[in-house]
């Protein structure tokens, strides 16, 4: 088995990038080659901490890997996202895929000519529990859907996140484009139109914090979803993703972080916190990523899908403006 040598794009995303770093060691026949981030400090962190070469120029780095793996703020997926595709590197890039439409519609062609993989991180879609459901659904369990009602409550994250200019949005987009990720892959259909509500709620910050999202798929299939960065600090666990399917012979409910055990201990800061006990879903998700490019095939989770997801991010994002249903646009 050739070595697959993999570079690490920035750890602004911190907590995925770290995860992804992780799982990649664990991989076997996998290199990871180095580190590129603007932050010198972030940079020299990353490095130290999984033994791999600082790259200051990120041509140099692009130079020494087969692919790379993107997890800067919103903003610069694109720029360095298709600075990779232009020097023939597979990319996995943080969700969204980009912050602007004709951006991620120009980054999927030219990955698609050039017979590059492009993932996006939607590392949900490989969750246990939603493997489970969406094998539950294709067997008829629950017959037809006709709605389902999903929330996706989060840790309110601060930094970057809280830049509109950076992130492209607050809770809305940041917390939409996972679940809607699921939607469509568990009804095979596109949304067709948006209803959005959306404001800052919660916290003194320049962006949205709250939403609430009623969608209508091609197919006929209602769904909300309740967006938002609601949890409080004190939470053991970061948020939630729940799913409600309601289906001509049954529902069926998915949680798909609770897998875990809780903990209460004396004395300490936080007194409750929960220990998870379930599969690691961002192992699994560059798994995919690197069995991909080995049996050169797209990968499961495509450009395309962060695509399609962030569109009706966008779409409830200009419902709320207007205070009136929007029809999602498809670039």
């Amino acid at each position: 088995m050739n070595e697959l040598r993999i570079g690490l794009i920035s750890f602004a995303h911190t907590g995925h990038a770290n995860s992804y770093a992780k799982a990649l060691l664990d991989i076997p026949g996998v290199k990871v080659a180095g580190v590129y981030d603007d932050d010198a400090e972030r940079a020299e962190a990353a490095a130290s901490r999984f033994k791999t070469a600082r790259f200051g120029d990120y041509a140099e780095l692009l130079d020494q890997v087969d692919a790379v793996v993107i997890c800067s703020e919103n903003k610069k997926h694109y720029p360095l996202a298709m600075e990779a595709a232009r020097a023939g590197k597979h990319i996995l890039v943080e969700k969204p895929i980009t912050t602007v439409g004709e951006e991620a519609r120009e980054l999927i062609d030219l990955c698609a000519s050039m017979r590059l993989v492009l993932q996006t991180a939607f590392p949900v879609r490989v969750n246990a529990s939603v493997q489970k459901a969406k094998r539950q659904i294709e067997a008829g369990d629950i017959g037809d859907i006709v709605a389902i009602a999903a929330t996706n409550h989060g840790k309110m994250p601060g930094g970057w996140f809280t830049d509109p200019e950076l992130a492209g949005g607050g809770a809305v987009l940041d917390h939409t484009v996972h679940v809607v990720d699921l939607m469509r892959w568990f009804l095979q259909s596109e949304v067709k139109e948006v209803y959005a509500e959306a404001g800052t709620l919660l916290h003194d910050i320049p962006v949205d914090d709250c939403g609430l999202l009623s969608m209508t798929f091609e197919n006929g299939v209602i769904a909300t979803l309740d967006t938002s960065w609601s949890r409080p600090e004190s939470f053991p666990i970061w948020g939630d993703v729940t799913m409600r399917f309601i289906g001509t012979k049954g529902a069926l409910h998915l949680d798909v972080f609770s897998q875990n055990g809780s903990i209460w201990e004396n004395g300490a800061a936080n007194t409750h916190r929960y220990i998870g006990w379930g599969d690691n879903s961002n192992a699994a998700l560059v798994e995919e990523f690197v069995a991909s490019i080995r049996e050169n095939r797209d990968t499961a989770i495509t450009g395309l899908d962060g695509l399609r997801a962030a569109e009706v991010a966008w779409a409830a994002y200009e419902s709320a403006r207007s205070n009136d249903v929007v029809q999602v646009k498809h670039y």
